[in-house]
């Protein structure tokens, strides 16, 4: 199950702020840039997958994973002289990994996730190997979508030096197919441009709020929620993959629809199928075109009735079923299997929290305390979601019950 301190030290990364000596057009968010880069990283994973190279998508997902965590722990050191220091100083380099191991300690209750995150930060990596390259261009290209947003607002000598760096980065990662394409802004480009609105996008758009979440990092941030949930579950190789992709992937149509605040959503009750409805016209006409065709059919199953458990049965057809069900009979690679009630109160859960720290914070109003109200309300004792006691996560947090009692 969730611990509360864990899940509070992951939502830090909503507020730090990157590029903070800079003139910036917007707020330029950690959670955000490690989301883009997650989503990078899928494309680029897909388009090597067409070209027949092996992907290993749990070291992609814990990957850009850990890499965030570390981040929370380092936010006050500018990435350029931590990389100083990792070729300079490699002994000193070694103890801040200790020391940033350390600040997790007591943090990760889950033992075999802080082993794993231990040798994340200490074990040598291939430099060669196409997953590791995968991460690190969706790295690099990412921070260099950022250097070419700052473009705009800033003087060209302030950006130089960096943007001159980065490129220089890139080059090492021209052979990747989805890199070419990215580069030389064509589909793929044109596709992650669609995503990127969902970064400008704030969610509570009708409240004041501290911290203020875009759509996509909290997309990022449901996906390791749900990637935690699912942890102690018996999920295969495929339906790990799918729950985590579903849930980055879970408000796609908002980057051609915008967000829908619940309430307006639900007020008729017809409403929800309607605006459903809406959103899968408009993402066939605006998004599809869009999507390359290694993962099209992917994203349109991710986020066709996100919400549900579903598989795809032997005839490619999408069917609902039970937890009981998938863990029985379709946990296998060709089902296809997603735990998609498990996004869904991962997805509940990150709004709570999105709620309830504003709101601790001193920043409340009656949408914020009506939307964690509604949420509480959903998950009383005794109440399981795909295996798990839901109301067990919401009892962590005794002030937010008091107040809604």
């Amino acid at each position: 199950m969730l611990d509360r301190k864990f899940v509070l030290k992951i939502f830090e990364a909503f507020s730090i702020e990157r590029w903070n000596d800079l003139v910036r057009p917007f707020e330029i968010i950690e959670m955000d840039k490690t989301a883009e880069k997650t989503v990078l990283a899928y494309m680029i994973g897909k388009f090597e997958e067409e070209r027949g190279v092996k992907v290993d998508w749990r070291r992609i997902i814990y990957g850009s994973f850990f890499d965030l965590l570390r981040k929370i722990a380092l936010c006050d050191i500018k990435a350029p002289v931590q990389r100083m220091i990792r070729e300079e100083y490699p002994e000193e380099f070694e103890r801040l990994n200790h020391w940033v191991l350390d600040q997790y300690r007591d943090v990760i209750v889950d033992c075999a996730l802080f082993s794993e995150f231990e040798n994340h930060l200490f074990l040598p990596i291939d430099a060669s190997d196409s997953t590791s390259r995968i991460l690190k261009a969706a790295h690099k290209y990412s921070t260099l979508r950022e250097v070419e947003m700052l473009r705009l607002v800033n003087e060209p000598f302030r950006l130089i030096e960096i943007e001159k760096g980065l490129n220089r980065d890139l080059e090492a990662f021209l052979d990747l197919r989805c890199m070419q394409l990215l580069v030389t802004k064509q589909q793929p480009y044109d596709f992650l441009m669609q995503i990127e609105r969902l970064r400008f996008q704030t969610r509570w758009n009708q409240t004041p709020r501290v911290p203020r979440t875009s759509v996509l990092g909290h997309s990022y941030f449901v996906a390791v929620m749900t990637l935690l949930l699912g942890r102690n579950s018996p999920l295969c190789d495929k339906r790990f993959y799918n729950n985590f992709f579903s849930a980055l992937f879970h408000d796609l149509p908002e980057a051609v629809t915008r967000d829908i605040i619940s309430p307006v959503k639900q007020a008729t009750h017809h409403l929800p199928q309607i605006v459903k409805e809406i959103e899968d016209r408009i993402v066939e006409r605006e998004l599809l075109p869009l999507m390359d065709k290694s993962y099209r059919d992917e994203l349109l199953y991710f986020t066709a009735n996100e919400f549900e458990n579903r598989i795809r049965d032997t005839e490619g057809k999408v069917v609902e079923v039970t937890y009981e069900e998938l863990n029985e009979s379709y946990n296998d690679e060709k089902f296809h299997p997603i735990d998609g009630k498990l996004v869904r109160f991962a997805d509940h859960i990150a709004a709570f929290i999105e709620a309830d720290s504003s709101i601790q914070y001193g920043i409340t109003s009656t949408h914020l305390r009506e939307g964690r109200r509604n949420i509480l309300s959903l998950y009383p004792e005794g109440k399981v979601v795909n295996g798990i006691h839901a109301h067990a996560f919401f009892a962590e947090f005794p002030a937010a019950i008091t107040q809604v009692l």
